[in-house]
């Protein structure tokens, strides 16, 4: 897969305010920008795990520590597994 860069200019000593390495910080800039995005819908789990640079599984779980929600469904999506889930279990 073909990978773009972008650069983002923060004003020096940002990380370690946050007693973050520079690489950290720009680690955890990724993490936050894929967890908002997934968080508004904009990208599945899978892609925002890419941008993160994580696995699926450890994006996913990484969230809490910045209370978005695992599942990201709309209302209409979480009743249609519910009414799939009480079909099954008849």
């Amino acid at each position: 897969m073909a990978y773009k860069e972008i650069q983002i200019k923060y004003p020096a000593g940002i990380p370690q305010m946050l007693n973050m390495s520079d690489a950290q910080f720009a680690s955890e800039m990724r993490f936050l920008a894929a967890a908002k995005l997934y968080e508004t819908g904009r990208l599945t789990a899978g892609k925002a795990a890419e941008l993160a640079g994580l696995s699926r599984l450890e994006f996913l779980a990484r969230l809490t520590e910045v209370q978005v929600p695992a599942i990201n469904l709309l209302d209409e999506e979480i009743e249609a597994e519910i009414e799939a889930a009480k079909t099954l279990a008849k």
